[in-house]
Formats: structure tokens, C-alpha cells, sequence
């Protein structure tokens, strides 16, 4: 946990382009803001939403055994007390005597305060879940909670999807959604808040086959981070011990993440066994088996649980895509994303705001913008411009100078490489697909020319 990441890539960086660029704010700043709730901006939204489209899509519809679910964040309060959220979720917790700062006791190193060495309380446990009421009377009877995960959802539809989608197993249900935990202490960012996203999928196996079904998705969701961009380097799993186990879990695995601060956990993997859906089917009284054609029996099935929030895998998209290096008298600042990641996927960049250029730059944006999601930057020197695109992880810059009025051909230049090619307008919309596919940015359609070589290779 201790080893930290190179001295280029810390937290106070991380935060402080994200503030500047408009990827994500403190929540309600104008009133001092609100402990570890966070906004997202104009450029945080659409990698968020980049993230989770790319998470559904790996594991929604690009698969045929997989279904699409939305739980409602209210449930009924049965839910909880069958799941063991309401006897079990609770950390342990200590309160300095001095200051009274408050700490998880098992984040602690001693037992004295780190703030201010000052002498903690004995710990006690403190319950995650926030609560509230739903109705105009606030009593016991209308007592509800705002749900700390999403999978429960899922498993109390159990029968409800087997039934409209006649799945076999192995199957599974896949769910992106809020979920609120009244942590005690937050930090590093969006590490850790109150309020997160989660992208959940709970896959129903046969009894027996479920190690096998764990392995698999274990290696699978290793390759999805490695495949977006992630340094294979900065991942690693971690076997939880039998110590640690939480009451429902027969094997747990953790994908870690070499965060700024350190390792710490991305993802987790549960063996979740059958006890939910037997808790479940034992508090409602409703059949949660399935019925097995072939053997002509009732089972329960095991399940294999991938559980990631959203929030931790952008901060984690973010750190790996950070990078610094010398161009010449400047450090120029890039974020390496992915393309199918990056907010933008393309700046229109005229040379000038005089009218004729304007124009076809707006024509070619506009055609643009139907198929991704692109800038128009027409603001300082174009050198500038290309740095902010840089800084901000837009994969191409399409440059209209003068000579486009003549030829009708624009400009692009590749964020990573900074090499640039020439190409007529008519085929800009098909060749900036192919790049953003992976095409080598040297390789021309009909009518194009190398304009600038930077990097070879």
C-alpha cells in the first residue's frame, strides 16, 4: 500500500487539471462545498459517461448471456434486513478526545490520533447506511434506506428476468447505478465519497462450476482495464484472506490499482455462493430457484459477482493517462486516453476568425458532431489551442487555414505522435473513423499527403 506512483503523477496534478479543465468540482462550491461529494463538469460528464457506455457494452451488448437492469435506489426495508445490511454493514469507529476528529478504526496505524496525537475512544461499530423516511410522517413504520449497493436489485428481480428473458445458465444481470454509503472518513479525491455510481453484474452459475466462472471473470475484467489504456503494471489482483471475507462471500479478489497514493482496490470479484438469493426466497417467501431442464430439479444457483464502481475507474482512466515531457522549451502536459474514452474525439481549429474560414469550420463541425463529440476552439494561437486539446486528452485537432478555401482540405494532427496529414473534406468524416479505430494516423485516404512527421513509428 505504501509504494506510490512516479512523482509526475500525483494527486495535487490530477486535481487541480480537473478543476481548471472542467472535469469535476467540488459539490455546491459557492457555499464552501459539501465533504466528499463531487460535481462532475462539461469535460467529466462525458468521460463518465464514455466509461460506463464502454463497461455496458464489454459486458452488455456485446454478449448474448448477459441482461440490462435499472433497480429503484428505494427499497422495501426487508431487503436490507435479508441481505444483512442492517445488522452487518458497519465499520468500526473511533473519535479523537481532543480534537474529535473521527477515523475508521482499521485505517489506523496506531491508537493514538494522527491529526494531533491526541487519545481515541474504545471503537464502535457505525452503521453505513443512510437513512431516511418515505411518506409525509416520519416513524419507525416509514422508515426507508437509501440503498449502499446496487446488487441487491438484481437479485430480488431474479425471477422476474429469468422469466421475460428465458436465460439458461450461466446467465447474468448488469446494472450501472447510484448507491450511497455514510462513510467516516473520505479522501483522495473521488477515491472515496458518499455518493458514487456503481456498474454491477451478478452472474448466476451452477453449483460446481462456480470457481471456473470465477477465474474467468477475474481475467476478464483484468483485460477490459488493460484494453481501455490502463499499464498492466499498475494492476494487480489481491486474494482477500479468510479473515477478511465478508459473511456472504466464499472467495473474494480485489483488482488494485496503483493510485497516487498507492495500491488500493479498483474492482472487486465475490464468489457470493447462494446466499442471497436463499436469504431472499427465505424473507419473502417467493421461489428464487431455477428449474434445470435437464435434470428436471430445482436449484439455487451460485453467483459470480464484478463489482466496480464508476467513480474509481475514472480517477484510475485519469492517473494513467497523465503524462509530462519535454517539448521543446515547454512541458507539455497530455492526457493519454483512449479514444473511445476521451470526451472529445476532435477539435475544429480554424486559423483565423475571419469570416470564409469560420464558416467552413462551422460546416465541417456541425457534420461532425452528428456521429461524436467535438470542440470548436477558435481562441489564441494555434499553438495554444493545440496544447489545450492535449491537456484535456482530445485524440485529433483538425486544423481550415486559408489554403482549405482553396483546396477543401484540412489538417489533422494526432495528440500522441503531434504528426500531422492532409486530407480532402469529403473523406474527413471516414478517415477520423478509421483513426479513432486504431488506423496509423500516416495512413492517407485518396487525396492525402504527410504533412508533418514528428515521431517516427
Amino acid at each position: 500500500m505504501t509504494e506510490k506512483r512516479p512523482a509526475k503523477v500525483d494527486m495535487e496534478k490530477i486535481v487541480s487539471l480537473c478543476r481548471r479543465r472542467g472535469f469535476i468540482f467540488p459539490s455546491s462550491e459557492i457555499y464552501g462545498g459539501l465533504q466528499s461529494c463531487w460535481d462532475y463538469g462539461p469535460l467529466g460528464v462525458e468521460l463518465k459517461r464514455n466509461v460506463k457506455e464502454a463497461w455496458w457494452r464489454a459486458n452488455v451488448q456485446e454478449r448474448d448471456d448477459i441482461a440490462g437492469f435499472d433497480a429503484s435506489i428505494l427499497m422495501h426495508p426487508r431487503v436490507w434486513e435479508a441481505s444483512g445490511h442492517l445488522e452487518g454493514f458497519n465499520d468500526p469507529m473511533v473519535d479523537c478526545k481532543n480534537c474529535h476528529l473521527r477515523y475508521r478504526a482499521d485505517e489506523l496505524e496506531s491508537d493514538r490520533c494522527p491529526a494531533c496525537g491526541g487519545e481515541l475512544t474504545e471503537p464502535r461499530q457505525f452503521n453505513l447506511m443512510f437513512r431516511t423516511f418515505m411518506g409525509p410522517v416520519e416513524d419507525d413504520a416509514s422508515v426507508v434506506y437509501l440503498r449502499p449497493e446496487t446488487a441487491q436489485g438484481m437479485f430480488v428481480n431474479f425471477q422476474n428476468v429469468l422469466n421475460t428473458t428465458r436465460k439458461r445458465l450461466p446467465f447474468g444481470i448488469a446494472q450501472i447505478g447510484k448507491a450511497f454509503r455514510n462513510e467516516i472518513t473520505t479522501g483522495n479525491f473521488i477515491f472515496r465519497s458518499r455518493e458514487f455510481e456503481q456498474m454491477e453484474i451478478e452472474f448466476f452459475v451452477r453449483p460446481g462450476t462456480d470457481e471456473k466462472w470465477f477465474d474467468y471473470w477475474l481475467d476478464e475484467r483484468l483485460n477490459w482495464y488493460a484494453r481501455l489504456g490502463i499499464n498492466k503494471e499498475h494492476l494487480r489482483p489481491r486474494e482477500h484472506g479468510k479473515e477478511e471475507l465478508s459473511h456472504y462471500s466464499r472467495r473474494t479478489v480485489d483488482i488494485n490499482y496503483l493510485f497516487p497514493m498507492g495500491w488500493a482496490e479498483l474492482e472487486g470479484i465475490a464468489n457470493r455462493g447462494d446466499f442471497d438469493l436463499t436469504q431472499h426466497a427465505r424473507f419473502s417467501g417467493k421461489d428464487l430457484s431455477y428449474f434445470d431442464e435437464e435434470t428436471k430439479e430445482h436449484i439455487v444457483p451460485y453467483v459470480i459477482e464484478p463489482s466496480a464502481g464508476v467513480d474509481r475507474p475514472v480517477l484510475a482512466f485519469l492517473c494513467d493517462a497523465y503524462d509530462e515531457e519535454q517539448d521543446k522549451d515547454e512541458i507539455r502536459v497530455v492526457l493519454r486516453f483512449h479514444p473511445s474514452l476521451a470526451p472529445y474525439k476532435a477539435a475544429i481549429l480554424p486559423l483565423s476568425r475571419r469570416e470564409p474560414l469560420v464558416k467552413m469550420a462551422n460546416d465541417v463541425y456541425a457534420g461532425l458532431r452528428r456521429c461524436w463529440m467535438v470542440s470548436y476552439d477558435d481562441a489564441q494561437s494555434i499553438g495554444r489551442r493545440y496544447r489545450r486539446q492535449d491537456e484535456i486528452g482530445t485524440p485529433f485537432c483538425i486544423t481550415i487555414d486559408f489554403q482549405s478555401l482553396e483546396d477543401n482540405q484540412v489538417t489533422i494532427r494526432e495528440r500522441d505522435s503531434m504528426n500531422q496529414i492532409r486530407i480532402p473534406i469529403a473523406e474527413l468524416q471516414k478517415s477520423l473513423a478509421a483513426k479513432l479505430s486504431g488506423e496509423d494516423i500516416l495512413v492517407l485516404p485518396e487525396g492525402g499527403q504527410v504533412w508533418k512527421v514528428e515521431r517516427e513509428g
